[in-house]
């Protein structure tokens, strides 16, 4: 009688482990490219978002690319024309002392550009290293954090900034370093509040388990799961910074009024003169500020709702 065969199960190689591997590698890099595809049309599906980001390139790139648009230097005097209308020569006009606006307008965008977007940036990168630290590990350090951070936004941060600005005076520089100090704080709470939610998760858990340093599980693994709702409000926080750097330039109290800003642009509107009979000197930049605020607001709407999981289908 013939003996009957049974099949047996084969023994896993160290072969098989390192294919499982790399197919668990593919299948979760598809799932972020299919992830990161859907949120992409999301955004393009958004017509304000797609709207607010031609309005942002066309003044970012037109502020770049300043000399090849216009040939006067926006810090040139020319007293023979003084206060002329927009014409084919001067397109937004001249000021009190014959300066053309529409080369102070593009010169101007690349400071104010710099001063709200470069704050922004510097603010996040000091409410990111504070809060995603302290919010993953807790503890008396999250506790002096939260202190720090609601002295600097218990006072109205206007009232700081004029403070400061008195204190350290104007610059370029300092304006940088005052709104860097007055609005990491809202990022460091959102930031620290984000690492408090995912904190608990089982991944966190097991990378905790396997013995990883805390820097490493806290930048490394857990920020890029906190990265959407930081990159809108760092949009948020560059339109801020800069109404609120035409708002002190307009004072007086913002970049000194030798270097082209918008902000100094609309300084002499101050006169009420000029804001009622001249109404090509404030009109303008006035309106590239309000389009470039806007267009920021749209592209932070946009990201929002294409980065936020709870609106993805």
């Amino acid at each position: 009688m013939a003996h009957q065969t049974y099949p047996t199960t084969r023994k896993r190689t160290r072969l098989d482990a390192q294919f499982d591997r790399i197919s668990a590698r593919e299948e979760a890099g598809e799932a972020r490219s299919k992830g990161g595809s859907r949120a992409f049309n999301k955004f393009l599906n958004n017509r304000l978002a797609v709207i607010g980001l031609i309005i942002f390139s066309v003044i970012v790139l037109t502020a770049i690319f300043a000399p090849l648009l216009t040939p006067y230097d926006p810090n040139r005097i020319d007293l023979r024309a003084m206060l002329q209308p927009p014409s084919w020569e001067h397109w937004f006009g001249t000021d009190r002392t014959g300066r053309d606006l529409f080369s102070r307008v593009l010169y101007g965008g690349r400071i104010s550009i710099l001063v709200g977007l470069g704050s922004a940036v510097l603010a996040a990168i000091v409410g990111i290293l504070i809060g995603v630290y302290t919010g993953y590990v807790g503890g008396w350090l999250d506790a002096l954090a939260m202190r720090v951070s609601e002295i600097f936004m218990s006072f109205p941060q206007i009232i700081l900034v004029l403070l400061l600005v008195s204190i350290l005076g104007q610059s370029l520089v300092n304006l940088m370093l005052i709104f860097t100090l007055t609005g990491w704080g809202g990022i460091y709470r959102m930031a620290r509040a984000r690492m408090l939610s995912i904190r608990e998760e089982e991944y966190v858990l097991a990378l905790r388990s396997f013995g990883l340093s805390r820097p490493l599980i806290a930048y490394k693994h857990m920020l890029p799961n906190a990265l959407g709702p930081i990159m809108v409000n760092i949009t948020l926080s560059t339109a801020a910074f800069i109404l609120q750097e035409a708002g002190l330039s307009f004072l007086g109290l913002g970049v000194p009024l030798s270097i082209p800003t918008w902000g100094n642009i609309l300084n002499v509107a101050q006169d009420l003169r000029v804001l009622q009979s001249n109404w090509w000197v404030w009109l303008p930049v006035g309106t590239v500020i309000s389009l470039f605020v806007l267009s920021v607001n749209f592209i932070g709407d946009g990201l929002r709702d294409a980065t936020d999981p709870s609106q993805q289908g």
